[in-house]
């Protein structure tokens, strides 16, 4: 083998096992007594992503969806495999809508839409807002800029 292509091999080894190692954010979001330990998507290529693929979520585990500023949000479930809870969260932290047991869509998928301003969308497994109680106006606890 030639000097170049033994480099070539340790490089792309290098660049693969950095790739590998990286770990996605986990941040926890609390409701009361209830928590979630959720993957943060901060990053275009993160959020166009989503869950989607996944074939299944663990109870008490989601993904939160953080933007710069609050603004009107459109989500799709196009290739998400599972059906979700999908909870909208103003700047304060409070729920301004939630969207209960959006099912998962492969072609023709529609925009869900909440015409309230979020800074954060929380996805969790569908039936979980409705299992702790969770409602318009309730205050979220996290830890996420």
């Amino acid at each position: 083998m030639t000097k170049k292509i033994v480099l070539s091999i340790l490089f792309f080894s290098f660049v693969f096992v950095i790739f590998t190692a990286i770990k996605k954010e986990e941040k926890t979001v609390c409701f009361k007594k209830d928590c979630f330990y959720v993957e943060v998507a901060r990053y275009d290529q993160e959020r166009r992503e989503g869950l989607m693929y996944r074939k299944s979520l663990e109870r008490n585990k989601g993904m939160i969806f953080v933007f710069k500023e609050e603004g009107v949000r459109s989500f799709w479930m196009k290739n998400t495999l599972i059906p979700l809870d999908m909870v909208w969260i103003n700047e304060n932290k409070e729920v301004v809508d939630i969207f209960k047991n959006v099912q998962p869509c492969k072609e023709k998928c529609k925009k869900i839409t909440s015409d309230k301003k979020a800074k954060y969308v929380l996805e969790i497994n569908a039936g979980q807002t409705e299992s702790i109680n969770l409602k318009i106006g309730d205050k979220l606890d996290f830890d996420i800029n």
